[in-house]
């Protein structure tokens, strides 16, 4: 039976008003109802919209969709990051710190020094390019020690003797020597691994990781991915990693929100997401995945492409790529309210049991990255 949203809504009252978000004592990071708007030329354009989601403490969640779904955008609101002519329009970001009382990060002023701390302290950001996040003239070494003093009360011989450590945890091979290179002098993955350091120096409760491997071939991606994961576990830091690679998220993620033109369409756990997907936009995703099982068979794609936000779709917002939309019950009315599957599982679609009987169960997703640990880039 069809559902539309004004019926899902009535059956799980709190289901649109949350989105899917479930704020507990395990939750570090808290995102309700968030939007995000640029004023443009062709108007005001939403490019964050009703998002809502809960990091737990010590876990890593990612949010994963193609470009231009609002990814990067929600990360960036999270540090209050937006520059104009983009704001946050409505909706709220809580910080949960440890043995302190919680942080309304969209209460702060933009001068706030209570943000400032926030930034590179509690919460570090690694951003998708190192080259542009590190400045070419000053060494990698005066950067990271910069990061220290700004956040922790230190002498400048014990901040530089905590920036040798941390290159070392990060892979750096003879971490003293490194300490006063420049950036132009580190290859890609080394650069990277300076960022990471620079991140994690401070011991941030929340660490926010942009596409941390875009720029990289595929070996030192996975021995990116490799040490974040072993990072996290060692220093019980919450991640929370964007990226467009569900390879990636099955293999490093505990939590999942897959993003599709501004809206989470489908959360849960990586295990809820990846075998028994709901949404026909995760559906999708999973299925263009390289598979050796496919052999020569042509790879499956979606057809189409994100639509510019200012012509997003009434109704559902993928319903005009997705192969399960119906006229007359997709295409109408607002996007429709994320359903309580179960176990914390959540989904934005009005014909999620159809989708679900017609699809059956998703075969197992195979990471395209070599398991290939710590290893260390002595390139």
């Amino acid at each position: 039976m069809n559902r539309t949203a004004d019926e899902i809504t009535a059956r799980n009252p709190d289901a649109a008003a949350s989105g899917g978000a479930r704020a507990d004592d395990d939750s570090v990071l808290t995102v309700e109802n968030l939007e995000v708007r640029f004023d443009t030329e062709e108007g005001e354009l939403s490019a964050v919209d009703d998002v809502s989601f809960a990091m737990r403490r010590g876990r890593i969640l990612a949010i994963v969709g193609e470009s231009g779904c609002g990814k990067s955008v929600t990360s960036y609101a999270i540090l209050r990051l937006i520059q104009k002519p983009g704001r946050i329009t409505g909706g709220t970001i809580t910080f949960r710190p440890r043995g302190r009382p919680p942080v309304a990060i969209t209460d702060l002023a933009e001068n706030a020094e209570a943000l400032r701390r926030l930034r590179g302290g509690d919460i570090s950001m690694i951003f998708q390019e190192p080259m542009t996040a590190l400045s070419p003239v000053h060494t990698v070494g005066n950067q990271i020690v910069e990061a220290i003093l700004l956040h922790q009360d230190v002498s400048q011989a014990d901040a530089r003797a905590r920036t040798v450590e941390m290159l070392g945890k990060v892979g750096i091979p003879a971490p003293e020597r490194r300490i006063d290179q420049y950036p132009f002098e580190m290859s890609g993955g080394m650069r990277q691994r300076v960022v990471i350091a620079m991140a994690l120096v401070c011991n941030p409760e929340i660490l926010i990781a942009d596409e941390p491997t875009t720029a990289l071939d595929v070996t030192i991606q996975a021995q990116v991915m490799g040490l974040m994961k072993s990072l996290q576990r060692d220093l019980d830091t919450s991640v929370l990693l964007i990226t467009h690679d569900l390879g990636v998220v099955a293999q490093l993620a505990d939590d999942v929100c897959v993003m599709y033109l501004g809206r989470i369409v489908e959360q849960g756990t990586v295990r809820q997401v990846i075998h028994t997907p709901r949404h026909p936009y995760t559906i999708a995703l999973l299925k263009s995945l390289p598979s050796l099982a496919l052999k020569k068979a042509r790879l499956p794609s979606i057809a189409g492409s994100v639509p510019a936000l200012s012509a997003r779709p009434p109704g559902c917002p993928f319903h005009p790529r997705c192969p399960h939309a119906r006229h007359g019950v997709c295409d109408v009315g607002n996007p429709p309210p994320s359903e309580h599957l179960g176990a914390g599982h959540y989904a934005a679609c009005l014909r999620v049991e159809e989708v679900a009987r017609s699809e059956g169960r998703m075969p197992d997703v195979e990471c395209r990255m070599p398991n290939a640990g710590t290893a260390k880039d002595n390139s």
